[in-house]
């Protein structure tokens, strides 16, 4: 079906998922996350895919195993695709509204080698630094989901771009409270003016790190 935006009832869904995060609760509105999360996703997925490719959901179980918190499910639904040059593009669902990001989240070894390169070298590491400023000036955030503490091992603490240096990847976003506009089609277009924003990011990510060529780890799709 044509996407038509994210149905109220995939952001209250989240909202009582939060008060009540149970397996009770869950099998009993399992129909409503069926419908208003994951098949408000897959036509999402149908209106992107020409474009960016395919959205894979995310599975909505936590891996309890190694936590003390011990609550079964996620209170976020996230969806994923990724470029053949190794930029992935993620939109999230949660009680609070929408969060549109891209970027490489976490760089294998290869790619961490290639990315600290370009960046200690003056050209390509000014060029990526401009970007982001630009970025940011946009009030686009920017980050990685794992940094080092100071500079990597064999770069000077004061390198110029140590701040990128420390990032173990580059991401840019943007968190979208939740609004009316959410549920109607022109979600869409705001998802879209996220990753088109993202290009000259993505473009140089693509050209100087690229995707990496070892073994991936296990997804959590």
């Amino acid at each position: 079906m044509a996407f038509r935006g994210f149905p109220a009832a995939a952001f209250d869904f989240y909202a009582r998922l939060e008060l009540d995060n149970s397996r009770a609760f869950w099998l009993a509105n399992k129909a409503i996350y069926d419908d208003a999360i994951k098949g408000t996703v897959a036509d999402l997925s149908q209106s992107v895919e020409r474009q960016f490719g395919a959205l894979r959901l995310f599975r909505p179980y936590r891996d309890v195993r190694f936590s003390k918190d011990k609550t079964p499910y996620k209170t976020v639904a996230g969806a994923v695709t990724e470029s053949e040059g190794g930029s992935a593009f993620y939109v999230q669902i949660s009680a609070e509204g929408l969060f549109v990001g891209c970027g490489m989240y976490v760089m294998a070894s290869d790619q961490l080698d290639r990315w600290r390169s370009a960046l200690d070298d003056s050209r390509r590491g000014s060029a990526i630094a401009r970007v982001v400023d630009a970025l940011r000036a946009d009030r686009y955030d920017i980050g990685a989901m794992e940094s080092l503490k100071t500079a990597p091992r064999g770069y000077p603490k004061d390198h110029d771009r140590v701040e990128l240096l420390r990032m173990k990847g580059l991401t840019m976003g943007k968190s979208l409270p939740l609004a009316k506009w959410m549920h109607s089609p022109k979600s869409l277009d705001r998802v879209l003016t996220v990753w088109r924003a993202a290009r000259p990011m993505t473009t140089w990510l693509e050209r100087h790190v690229g995707p990496s060529t070892l073994a991936p780890p296990e997804p959590d799709f």
